[in-house]
């Protein structure tokens, strides 16, 4: 007669059975790895495991997920404990279960995400990526170190630099910023308390993050920017080496300068003018090129500007754990490998919230169906690429060098690239595009900006006021 213990034990026997012949079936993944047998491989794939996410090594299974068992001593899985802690640094302990499948013998050994990364084995590090472990170079051990501990590389300080090494005009131009956003309140009469506030200043010596916003002399971190008519032929070509905020200004400046813009007339006065890309979306783009990048890698932000495609490409691939996939389905959790300089950015709104670059901009891409946005890790980095699939109609040329006379287009892309850094008002726009006044051109291409709906003017609602201030329009 059957008991009813024997019956528990055959439903459970069923289902551990259920739950193998699914994983077996799966493969191997970013948490499960198939081995035949016990060796230095299974010890890589656990501290590989235990650099991620955790996950599950198989012994006794081969890499196509056929069962074929092991013979295990009596003191077998004793062995292997001791060679797992002893050849790994920080010593990793995970759980060793045996299993029977079809009279075979298996082991399925358990390793939990470790909290204090990077683990080595034998002096080797290695990170589980997709279904293989991937070995970590220098870079990324420092990474997995500073993620681990919440730590951010930009804001250690800055070796031999000092206070004197910032300029003042920077500073002060950050602050009225900051202010002006309504996101924090600084104190406009001391600039230098205002950064050590912000932790850009500690102990009275510059941070990394304070040296790549605010240094009087920029550090070297190119942005090496061409409008190319081949990948052999370039037409122009320009290496900017600046503080952040205002590499990005001019890096979007000439951007700019060498899209198309359309005339569309819908039945109104005034038309309607249509770059051949959503600017907010070009301008996440490289925001995200600029804040997001790795600073310890030496290579240049890149950005190639094609007849029908525009490429930007960042070194450094994505930080924490986030992936493609995460990106590509709009559906993650931002890790910030730059904590201070994101905070620059969000504070002076050239951000709206961290980890939304992506998702806004697959939202302005929404009116511009003709474009194809794609998002790839190649080269040790992230490129982003907007492509034309057609082209628009009534396209005007591109936009001529700054040499020739100016042009309606020409001063909006002047006038757009200086938004692109926060609200200014005419005032400020005049004088920084070099004019003595405000002229009749600038209010035109101003009002001709609001009309297609490029800019917004800024509290107070005041027409002709001297505190009427202009803003790019969000791209939500």
């Amino acid at each position: 007669m059957t008991t009813s213990k024997s019956i528990i034990q055959d439903t459970a026997v069923a289902s551990t059975r259920l739950a193998f012949d699914r994983l077996l079936l799966a493969g191997e993944s970013q948490t499960l790895e198939f081995k035949a047998s016990f060796d230095k491989a299974t010890v890589e794939s656990l501290v590989a495991f235990a650099n991620a996410q955790g996950g599950t090594v198989l012994v006794g299974v081969t890499d196509s997920g056929r069962v074929q068992g092991i013979t295990l001593g009596k003191e077998s899985l004793n062995e292997w404990l001791v060679q797992i802690k002893s050849s790994t640094s920080p010593s990793i302990i995970p759980d060793l279960q045996v299993h029977q499948l079809d009279g075979k013998t298996i082991v399925a050994i358990d390793i939990a995400e470790f909290p204090v990364k990077p683990v080595s084995t034998k002096g080797r590090y290695y990170k589980r990526v997709a279904s293989s472990n991937q070995a970590l170079n220098a870079n990324q051990i420092s990474d997995l170190y500073m993620q681990s501990l919440q730590l951010s590389w930009d804001a250690y300080p800055a070796h031999h630099a000092r206070v004197d090494d910032l300029s003042p005009i920077k500073i002060e131009r950050f602050v009225s910023q900051v202010n002006a956003g309504g996101r924090f309140a600084l104190d406009a009469a001391t600039p230098m308390q205002a950064l050590e506030k912000l932790n850009y200043v500690q102990q009275g010596q510059p941070t990394w993050a304070a040296m790549l916003l605010f240094a009087q002399e920029p550090l070297r971190h190119h942005i090496h920017i061409g409008r190319f008519k081949t990948p052999d032929i370039i037409i122009d070509d320009r290496q900017i080496t600046d503080t952040l905020f205002e590499a990005v200004d001019q890096a979007m400046k000439f951007i700019i300068s060498y899209i198309a813009v359309a005339f569309e007339f819908d039945g109104s006065i005034q038309r309607k003018e249509r770059f051949a890309y959503p600017l907010p979306a070009l301008r996440e783009a490289l925001l995200n090129a600029v804040v997001h990048r790795d600073y310890t890698d030496g290579s240049d932000i890149q950005i190639k500007i094609f007849d029908k495609q525009i490429t930007i490409f960042s070194p450094g691939t994505f930080y924490g754990k986030l992936t493609v996939a995460d990106v590509q389905a709009d559906n993650y959790r931002s890790s910030l490998r730059n904590k201070l300089i994101a905070e620059g950015f969000y504070l002076t709104h050239a951000i709206e919230k961290y980890g939304s670059g992506f998702i806004r901009i697959r939202k302005a891409l929404l009116e511009y169906p003709e474009v194809e946005f794609t998002v790839e890790e190649k080269f040790g980095g992230v490129v982003a690429t907007f492509t034309q699939t057609r082209s628009q109609p009534e396209s005007q040329p591109e936009s001529q060098p700054e040499s020739q006379p100016e042009s309606a287009s020409s001063l909006e892309a002047r006038v757009l690239a200086l938004l692109i850094r926060g609200p200014m008002g005419k005032r400020e726009i005049s004088a920084a595009l070099g004019q003595k006044e405000v002229s009749g051109q600038l209010n035109k291409v101003i009002r001709a900006l609001q009309v297609a709906g490029l800019i917004a003017g800024t509290l107070p609602h005041k027409p002709g006021s001297r505190l009427q201030q202009y803003r790019l329009k969000s791209s939500e």
